[in-house]
């Protein structure tokens, strides 16, 4: 057992140039390779971060302006709505007007019609009332005519 031990003390003593060697080359590392990098690393994560929350702002701030687009676009279509309404109840209006004076003009030569033709009756019945008198003084003198007696109807033969 001695001799494993002077041999492991033997290992161990040749072992020690190649754990200072490591202990150096880890130290070297460490303020070469990996402080550096691990500082850009760092300033990475952070400029990266910051570029996220950046993102994510300019995000916000592009969905404000969005909503505040897409609520002008409903007040600019209600504004074309109420407008074509207005002009639609215009036209109705105007419609309803046109439709009352073409309807109060038909009243009107209705109206005159019916007077005219009460006219034309008034003339037609004292026509008729002159032709009837006329008529019946025809009958009654065609009636009351003297009648040739038989006797000077026969003298004239």
């Amino acid at each position: 057992m001695d001799e494993t031990l002077r041999q492991l003390g033997g290992l161990l003593l040749g072992s020690i140039p190649t754990i200072i060697m490591l202990l150096v080359l880890y130290g070297a590392y460490t303020l070469i390779v990996h402080k550096p990098l691990s500082k850009v690393l760092a300033e990475r994560r952070a400029k990266t971060q910051g570029a996220i929350e950046k993102a994510r702002a300019d995000v916000a701030a592009a969905e404000a302006r969005t909503a505040e687009y897409e609520q002008r676009l409903r007040e600019a279509r209600m504004a074309v709505f109420r407008t074509q309404e207005a002009r639609r109840q215009a036209a109705l209006q105007a419609r309803a007007a046109a439709v009352a004076k073409a309807r109060a003009r038909a009243q009107e030569q209705v109206k005159q019609a019916r007077e005219a033709i009460e006219q034309d009756k008034i003339l037609a019945q004292e026509g008729l009332q002159a032709e009837s008198a006329r008529l019946a003084t025809e009958i009654i003198r065609h009636v009351l005519r003297p009648v040739a007696t038989p006797g000077s109807a026969g003298a004239a033969r």
